[in-house]
């Protein structure tokens, strides 16, 4: 916990700073700043330093969200989206994750090495902004589908220790998923009357390699539609909540999206918790 506010404050403040540099939003005009984190805690928190650091107004509203690990970056938007709608003023979600910090101590434990081998440290910062803006350029969140599996709780935790926190992620965690992701996914989409042929881009969350392997199967998607992820994990990790966002900005670089199309982005947590979240792309600004 020293290490935490030292290590993460410039790298979150970064962050946010590209974010709001590439929404051309002056700081001082954000409504609420958001920030999801799980691998670690002070007070006064990231939220209120960053705020200060970008020189934030002092009247704006804050949450933070702990606790929910890799999917938090979801309903951290949905909640940052409400919030836009209903007061017609930009906000901030910003997901920082240093993993690195819990390394356990030299172990012949499976479970733990592969944590240590998957994890990595990121943080990631999106501006939200009224669809009246006249930058009118990005996604707009449509929906979102939440599905909390209480009886597979135990398969992937995150509790505190003397030796730092430690990760308990069970290899039935895919199979677990597996049964829920196609109902999810199904439910979201024919709410808007479409299906998983009209998803023009795929932003899921890469756990591992064999969760992107069980999504793909599951929603018989073709190899190239979970490209992103696949990149995002080879090249970065799973930085927990700051990974989706991460994989979600290379779907916007490499897909080309055309006004009207559809994104449904997919993250899973402890809990055992899946969240997707359907965007649509906005018309491109001249």
């Amino acid at each position: 916990m020293q290490r935490y506010l030292p290590e993460a404050l410039p790298l979150a403040t970064k962050a946010v700073e590209a974010a709001l540099t590439s929404a051309s939003i002056d700081a001082a005009d954000v409504g609420m700043f958001a920030v999801a984190s799980c691998t670690g805690y002070a007070t006064p928190g990231l939220d209120a330093l960053v705020a200060s650091q970008t020189r934030m107004s002092d009247a704006v509203q804050r949450l933070f969200i702990g606790h929910m690990g890799c999917y938090a970056a979801l309903p951290a938007l949905s909640s940052v989206a409400d919030f836009v709608v209903a007061r017609n003023r930009p906000a901030v979600v910003l997901c920082t994750e240093l993993s690195s910090l819990h390394m356990q101590p030299r172990t012949n434990d499976v479970e733990q090495m592969v944590a240590h081998a998957l994890f990595s440290d990121a943080a990631s910062a999106v501006v939200v902004e009224p669809s009246t803006t006249s930058r009118n350029d990005g996604l707009c969140v449509v929906d979102v589908e939440v599905r909390t599996d209480v009886a597979g709780a135990d398969l992937m935790t995150w509790n505190i220790t003397d030796l730092g926190f430690r990760m308990g992620l069970s290899n039935t965690v895919p199979d677990a998923l597996q049964k829920h992701v196609r109902p999810v996914v199904d439910e979201l989409l024919a709410r808007r009357h479409l299906s998983v042929d009209d998803v023009a881009g795929w932003a899921v969350h890469p756990g591992g390699p064999r969760i992107l392997d069980i999504v793909g199967e599951t929603l018989k998607l073709q190899p190239d539609r979970l490209q992103e992820s696949r990149t995002v994990l080879a090249e970065h990790g799973n930085c927990s909540s700051a990974t989706v966002l991460v994989v979600l900005d290379q779907v916007r670089q490499t897909r080309e999206l055309q006004s009207g199309q559809h994104v449904v982005s997919l993250a899973f947590g402890s809990g055992l918790t899946l969240y997707a979240m359907l965007l649509r792309a906005q018309e491109k600004a001249s």
